[in-house]
């Protein structure tokens, strides 16, 4: 199987981070307003959707300017 280049490191990063954050926070978040009805997993796909929607761009803008900010406050060896 071919690899990406290096170069997709900062798309794919935030990407596949913001996949699982949301699938796993919109989960818990819809199971503790709804409890186990029906219908909660639409409802909860539907949470996914919209905090990915969110988080995504939200991540991928801000990750440079972390990164930076920890770069100056992180010693490194």
């Amino acid at each position: 199987m071919k690899k990406l280049p290096p170069s997709a490191t900062p798309l794919a990063l935030p990407l596949v981070l913001t996949l699982i954050m949301t699938f796993l926070v919109s989960g818990v978040a819809t199971f503790r307003a709804l409890g186990y009805v029906d219908g909660v997993f639409i409802k909860w796909g539907e949470s996914w959707v919209l905090s990915w929607a969110v988080a995504f761009p939200t991540m991928y803008f801000l990750m440079p300017m972390v990164r930076k900010l920890l770069n100056r406050i992180i010693e490194v060896k």
